[in-house]
C-alpha cells in the first residue's frame, strides 16, 4: 500500500521494510511525483481560460484571463510634433480592412452619473485640464463616423449635452428639407398675416355694391375684404351678401349712397336725368342676418349655414316715400357695414 502521507515517504519506519531498516528519500515518492507532474500539465493546458492573477503578463495574440482589478497604464510624456510620441499607448492596424481597437461592456442606462450605482460607459475620455477630451479625424473619408442606436427611430437620441453654445461648423440650416431662410420667410409671412387679420378684426368691415350695367344683377365697387355676393338684385329686389364669417352676433347697418346726376345707376339712367329731388337723396334701407327666426332668406344658398359660418345677410334698399323697391335698372347703390364687436350672448 502507498504511504498515507509524505512523512512515510520521507523515511519513517514501515512494516514492509523489515526491522531496523530505514529508506532515505531524496525526493517525493515516484507516484507522488507523477501526480504533481500531471497536475502541472493540466494547469498549463487550461491556463488560457483561467482567471488571470493580478500581475500576470499580457500575452500577445491570445485571450488573456478575466481580471478582477483595473489594469492601469500610466505615463508622463509631452506632446510631439512628430508622427509618433505624445501618447501613453498607441494602437494601429496595418490591414486595409481591420480596425484599431474595439471595446465592449454590459453596463445599463444612465452613464457614469447614474444613481445610486454608476453605469460606466464602454469608453470614457476625461481631460482633467482645459483641453479637448477627444478628437475624431477621417483623413480621406467623406464621413467621419456614425452614431447608431439599435433600429433607430424617433425615440432614440444620437447624444445628449448640457452645453447650450453654438457648435461651430454644425450644419443645422435645414429642417424637413427647407433652408432656415425659407423657414424664416414663411414664418414672417404667417406672422404678418396674423397681425393684419387681428388688426382687421378689430375694425368695422364694409362693402359697397351697385347694380351692374346689364341690369341683371350687381357688382362690388369696393370692400375691406372677405365679402362676396350670393344673390344681389337678381332673384328679387334685395341683395344677399356673404360676409365670410358669422354675423349673427354683429351689428349690421347700411346706407344708400347719394346720387343726383342720374335717375339711377342702371340702364334707365340715360333716359332719366336726376336732380336733387330724386329718391336717391332720401332713400332708406334695412339689414338683417339670415338664419334668425324673424328673417328667412329665400334665394338659393342664402338660408343655409354657409359651412357653419352663418355669414349671409340681406340688404333691402327702398324708396323713403312709399317704401317700395326701385324698378330694375334703378336699384340703389349702397354701403353695408359689419361691426367688429360682437354681442356677448
Amino acid at each position: 500500500m502507498h504511504a498515507p502521507n509524505d512523512q512515510d515517504a520521507l523515511g519513517a519506519k514501515s512494516p514492509t521494510n523489515g526491522p531496523g531498516k530505514r529508506r532515505l528519500a531524496l525526493g517525493r515518492a515516484p507516484r507522488t511525483r507523477s501526480v504533481v507532474l500531471a497536475t502541472g500539465m493540466l494547469v498549463i493546458g487550461v491556463s488560457p481560460f483561467a482567471i488571470a492573477a493580478t500581475g500576470d503578463a499580457l500575452r500577445e495574440g491570445k485571450r488573456n484571463g478575466t481580471t478582477r482589478a483595473e489594469t492601469e497604464i500610466i505615463g508622463n510624456l509631452k506632446s510631439s510634433t512628430g508622427t509618433k510620441g505624445g501618447y501613453v499607448t498607441r494602437q494601429s492596424n496595418l490591414s486595409t480592412s481591420g480596425g484599431g481597437a474595439i471595446y465592449g461592456c454590459r453596463s445599463q442606462a444612465g452613464g457614469s452619473a447614474a444613481k445610486p450605482t454608476p453605469q460606466n460607459p464602454c469608453v470614457r475620455a476625461n481631460n482633467l485640464s482645459k483641453g479637448l477630451a477627444f478628437e475624431f479625424n477621417a483623413s480621406n473619408g467623406d464621413i467621419v463616423g456614425a452614431f447608431t442606436a439599435g433600429a433607430g427611430g424617433d425615440t432614440k437620441k444620437p447624444f445628449v449635452t448640457n452645453a447650450t453654445g453654438i457648435a461651430t461648423g454644425l450644419n443645422a440650416d435645414r429642417l424637413d428639407g427647407a433652408h432656415l431662410s425659407e423657414i424664416l420667410t414663411a414664418t414672417t409671412a404667417i406672422a404678418q398675416k396674423a397681425a393684419t387679420d387681428a388688426a382687421n378684426s378689430a375694425k368695422d368691415r364694409w362693402i359697397t355694391v351697385r347694380e351692374n350695367d346689364a341690369g341683371d344683377g350687381a357688382e362690388i365697387v369696393a370692400q375691406t375684404g372677405g365679402f362676396k355676393l350670393v344673390n344681389c338684385y337678381s332673384a328679387n329686389d334685395n341683395c344677399y351678401i356673404d360676409a365670410g364669417s358669422d354675423v349673427t352676433k354683429n351689428a349690421l347697418w347700411a346706407e344708400v349712397l347719394t346720387e343726383n346726376t342720374t335717375g339711377g345707376t342702371g340702364p334707365a339712367a340715360a333716359s332719366n336725368p336726376g336732380t336733387d329731388g330724386l329718391n336717391a337723396l332720401a332713400a332708406s334701407t334695412s339689414v338683417a342676418p339670415c338664419f334668425l327666426e324673424l328673417v328667412k332668406c329665400g334665394p338659393p344658398n342664402t338660408d343655409t349655414d354657409n359651412n357653419g359660418t352663418n355669414g349671409v345677410f340681406v340688404v333691402a334698399p327702398r324708396n323713403s316715400e312709399d317704401g317700395a323697391a326701385p324698378a330694375k335698372g334703378d336699384y340703389y347703390t349702397f354701403t353695408a357695414f359689419v361691426s367688429a364687436a360682437q354681442a356677448a350672448s
